[in-house]
């Protein structure tokens, strides 16, 4: 799961593995951020290269995973778990290294907190949003499609779905039904490559997003539904659901609900939703 921190209103790019049940920081950032470095790449060239010649195992649990970049695209970075960065961060000489060690473990804690209750995730989720500058009206909205998407994959879980291909595979039928597009092709149309789709859609893409997958749920349980192909098939009849109501509301508007555009910086793309 990728995702952005912030520490003292600065990103920090991340990612939770729920396998190893651990966040991964990106290093670039955290040095660029205790450093105040106008060339962050190099400092952690050079620091890379004492850590090697002081035989220190922290270089050796570097892992490389892809996060996206400034230019917009996935790019693979050097990132290191809490335990790691707190080793890297002892050899950085900084005022910030204690108020960044408290940070790091206020940001495990909180991950702990959500897992016990779910519904602070959403909060933190909020307050994230807020500070993009999301509307409210737009959050609400987001938040409740949320809620609506876990109501439908608690329901697919406990009726024979359980693999993350088989969840990502449903979605995409949904998805396609209602919208005429793939995931994929949705996010090429807006201009996204690691991004959550959902993070950029619309008003109206949440609203027809939350009912494809409102009437996905409600069908299922009609049908009683159990297993990929019965779920798939209540997939396309709720997924129809949300496109004939597209294809009245386009009609009677004479406007597209399905847009290119995003909420990208304007340095990382030309659309941007006003």
């Amino acid at each position: 799961m990728a995702n952005v921190k912030l520490f003292e209103s600065k990103k920090i790019r991340s990612q939770w593995n729920a396998e190893e049940d651990k966040w991964y920081f990106s290093v670039i950032d955290v040095v660029e951020i205790l450093t105040d470095s106008s060339v962050p790449k190099r400092y952690w060239s050079d620091l890379k290269k004492k850590l090697t010649h002081e035989g220190s195992q922290a270089y050796e649990k570097i892992v490389r995973l892809k996060m996206l970049a400034e230019d917009g695209k996935a790019r693979e970075t050097d990132t290191a778990d809490t335990e790691t960065l707190l080793r890297i961060i002892q050899s950085i000489p900084s005022p910030k290294a204690e108020p960044f060690k408290q940070w790091l473990a206020k940001v495990g804690y909180e991950r702990m907190q959500e897992i016990a209750d779910p519904e602070q995730s959403m909060d933190r989720a909020r307050e994230n949003w807020q500070k993009l500058g999301r509307s409210e009206k737009w959050i609400q909205q987001r938040m409740t499609g949320q809620e609506t998407r876990n109501k439908l994959t608690d329901y697919w879980k406990g009726n024979g779905v359980e693999k993350k291909d088989e969840f990502a595979f449903l979605t995409n039928i949904i998805h396609q039904e209602w919208t005429g597009l793939t995931v994929t092709k949705h996010k090429d149309l807006k201009g996204l490559k690691s991004q959550n789709l959902r993070d950029h859609m619309s008003e109206a893409e949440l609203i027809f997003t939350a009912l494809a997958e409102l009437s996905t749920r409600h069908i299922a349980e009609a049908d009683t539904a159990v297993g990929l192909q019965q779920n798939a098939v209540a997939g396309k009849k709720g997924g129809k659901i949300a496109k004939d109501a597209r294809l009245a509301l386009e009609q009677k508007t004479g406007k597209k609900v399905i847009t290119k555009e995003n909420f990208l910086p304007p340095a990382k793309s030309k659309k941007k939703l006003k």
